[in-house]
């Protein structure tokens, strides 16, 4: 089994960590699949507004650059832990009403994608790049720095056709409501700060590439999760 993580965050928006740092201490923690998945935030009202003036979230005019960094930090990862690393976004639609917002994942994205746009839009789009949705925390949250992001889950009935896994667990807490809708699931850290590396995780068994990964997910075949601690 592959121990993974597919929720982590860099200074290219909110993460404490520089890209290469982070690479490292995945890799030497002995990780086999990780994705990068820095924050694409909604600029249509004032929280994104203030979140893209301190360079909070990637943004169109970064996004070449980041995709660039992500993919020769991936080289560099297979060639020195052997580790395969994934580029993604977290798409972060943030409102003032918790029903209103969503945040969720793209992985193995291609070309930028506005967080503005419609969820089903952005579910059309991100098929059309072959990138597989990940649903971010989709429960409440004991959290209060975290606002819950509950608009996909409170609309799963209307989106879980175009939603390819649901986060299980999420760093501290467990969503066990996934599992009772029998959804296919993953678990990751939401990586912000090295803390953050003791976390659920996902176990995956497949081959260590970036298609038999996404096969693997979407299929839910082969998966578990396990809380990584030192």
């Amino acid at each position: 089994m592959m121990l993974c993580d597919f929720h982590i965050h860099t200074s290219f928006s909110d993460g404490s960590l520089e890209l290469g740092k982070t690479v490292d201490l995945f890799g030497q923690a002995g990780f086999d699949v990780i994705a990068i998945t820095d924050h694409v935030v909604n600029g249509d009202n004032a929280i994104g507004k203030v979140t893209r003036r301190f360079n909070l979230s990637v943004r169109g005019d970064t996004f070449d650059d980041y995709l660039a960094a992500v993919k020769d930090e991936a080289k560099r990862a297979w060639e020195k832990y052997g580790m395969l690393v994934i580029p993604g976004v977290e798409i972060s639609k943030n409102y003032f009403s918790k029903e209103e917002s969503a945040h969720f994942l793209l992985l193995d994205i291609k070309e930028f994608i506005p967080a503005c746009m419609s969820c089903e839009d952005i579910f059309e789009e991100a098929k059309r790049q072959d990138s597989l949705v990940v649903a971010c925390h989709p429960h409440h949250t004991p959290d209060p720095m975290n606002p819950d992001t509950l608009y996909l889950w409170n609309n799963r009935d209307k989106y879980a056709k175009y939603i390819d896994a649901w986060e299980i667990a999420n760093r501290d807490d467990v969503f066990n409501v996934i599992s009772l809708k029998k959804y296919p699931y993953i678990a990751n850290s939401d990586f912000h700060k090295a803390r953050h590396l003791y976390s659920w995780k996902t176990m995956l068994n497949c081959e260590k590439d970036v298609e038999s990964v996404k096969n693997c997910i979407k299929h839910n075949r082969g998966v578990a999760i396990t809380l990584f601690r030192n």
